[in-house]
């Protein structure tokens, strides 16, 4: 008897762990924003690639992804990014 009470409380206590990380890593954006929900605190993320440095985003060049707004300098980085999103952006969501 003492086995299974045991057993039980083990199975309650992992499910119990298991819907906090759960529900912790769904609630959380992919992507590191600030408060206004720009990526990259509005830089161009497509200029790091293509000029090599950073670069302003433009907010009339804007793309909605992955829970974020990201800022472009001009339409033609707006729309690299949109065609391949993953190929531009920082590695794990900018954190």
């Amino acid at each position: 008897m003492h086995k299974k009470k045991t057993c039980m409380a083990f199975y309650f206590i992992t499910l119990f762990l298991m819907t906090g990380i759960i529900s912790c890593s769904s609630s959380s954006s992919p992507v590191n924003t600030d408060s206004e929900g720009l990526a990259i605190k509005g830089y161009d993320t497509v200029a790091y690639f293509t000029e090599g440095k950073p670069v302003k985003g433009n907010r009339q060049f804007s793309h909605e992804w992955n829970d974020a707004k990201w800022l472009f300098a001009s339409k033609e980085n707006l729309d690299l990014f949109a065609a391949a999103p993953e190929k531009y952006t920082p590695q794990y969501g900018g954190y």
